[in-house]
Parts: structure tokens; C-alpha cells; sequence
């Protein structure tokens, strides 16, 4: 079993996540994207060479949590998403993976999209 998995098979979808902390500004980020709904930050451990993050401010813990009321906001950290690749100049395209629970290996329970780009990603990814 993958560290990741071994981390999401443990993980926890109660009480304060890193990335509160980052949105709180408790632990230091450099933020490539910032508005009033979300922040984009790239990943500590990045998985391609370019490896970003895209979460809301709002606290959803996961996507199957995420209620009718946030299908704007859904749509919002989407279009954000894009906005910074375009900004990095990601011409040949890109992948947007969500993690949700266990099975979906989601080892942070605080909604967020992995950005992946910068080289040739194969498929099935998982």
C-alpha cells in the first residue's frame, strides 16, 4: 500500500485540516491564485511537473458532501482552475482529479482539485 493510500485509509473527515490552517494563514503559502470563493497554491508533493491546488474557502469536506447550494461554487473552483493554468502557459493540456473518501484515496477533508500537468499522463490513471 502507497503512503497516500495508507494516509487516506486513516484520515479523518472531522476537525481542522491543513488546509483551514492555510486558508487562516497559520501556516505559511504562497497562494498562484486568490479571489473571494478560493485560493490556488502548488502541491507540497507534486505528482507532475506542474501540480496544483484549487480549494474554496467554504469548509466542504468532500464533493459527495457538497449540497445544491454549491453548484456555483463547484463551477467557480473549476474556471479558477483554468484561469491558472492558463496564466502558467498550459497549452497541451491538463487533468483535474478530486479525490472523495477512502476508495477515492482523499487523505485531506477539505474539498480540493489536484491540477496535473507538464508531461504525458497515461491512462487508466488509477
Amino acid at each position: 500500500m502507497s503512503d497516500e493510500v495508507e494516509k487516506a485509509q486513516t484520515a479523518s473527515d472531522t476537525g481542522d485540516t491543513i488546509f483551514g490552517k492555510i486558508l487562516r494563514k497559520e501556516i505559511p503559502c504562497e497562494f498562484i491564485y486568490e479571489d473571494e470563493k478560493c485560493v490556488a497554491f502548488h502541491d507540497v508533493n507534486p505528482q507532475a511537473p506542474v501540480h496544483f491546488l484549487v480549494i474554496p474557502r467554504k469548509p466542504i469536506t468532500q464533493l459527495s458532501k457538497a449540497s445544491e447550494n454549491d453548484e456555483a461554487l463547484l463551477g467557480h473552483l473549476m474556471l479558477a482552475g483554468k484561469k491558472v493554468c492558463e496564466n502558467l502557459g498550459l497549452k497541451d493540456g491538463f487533468r483535474v482529479v478530486i479525490n472523495d473518501g477512502k476508495l477515492g484515496c482523499q487523505s485531506v477533508y477539505h474539498l480540493h482539485l489536484h491540477f496535473l500537468s507538464g508531461r504525458q499522463l497515461n491512462w487508466p490513471p488509477g
